[in-house]
């Protein structure tokens, strides 16, 4: 299974972009794009609505790439259970409930 860097670098390659060129797309140096690519440095999330466009993606696609990898590092990084997986989901869904729920509410009536 490919990287968060290496899927960047497949879609480079893909649309047959220079380091350069999607480095100016991105408003990131080639160095650093080249440090994403390998893995060395991480790319900053507020970077991935640009590099939907450049790629015409889905940013939600793009999104469950990165943060399913960052997640990923984490838990293997901690030696954690992959049951943790399913204790994270439920509090997302559990999250967003309460979260709509709190936004329905209303004070003026």
């Amino acid at each position: 299974m490919e990287s968060f860097g290496q899927y960047i670098r497949r879609l480079r390659t893909d649309k047959k972009y220079t380091l350069t060129e999607l480095g100016a797309k991105l408003k990131i140096d080639s160095a650093g794009l080249s440090k994403i690519e390998t893995g060395h440095k991480k790319m900053k999330p507020e970077t991935l609505p640009l590099v939907a466009e450049v790629f015409n993606l889905e940013i939600d696609k793009l999104k469950e790439q990165y943060y399913g990898e960052e997640i990923a590092v984490k838990l293997y990084k901690n030696n954690c259970p992959e049951t943790a997986l399913v204790v994270a989901e439920e509090r997302v869904k559990y999250m967003k409930l309460r979260s709509a729920k709190q936004s329905s509410l209303n004070f003026n009536s």
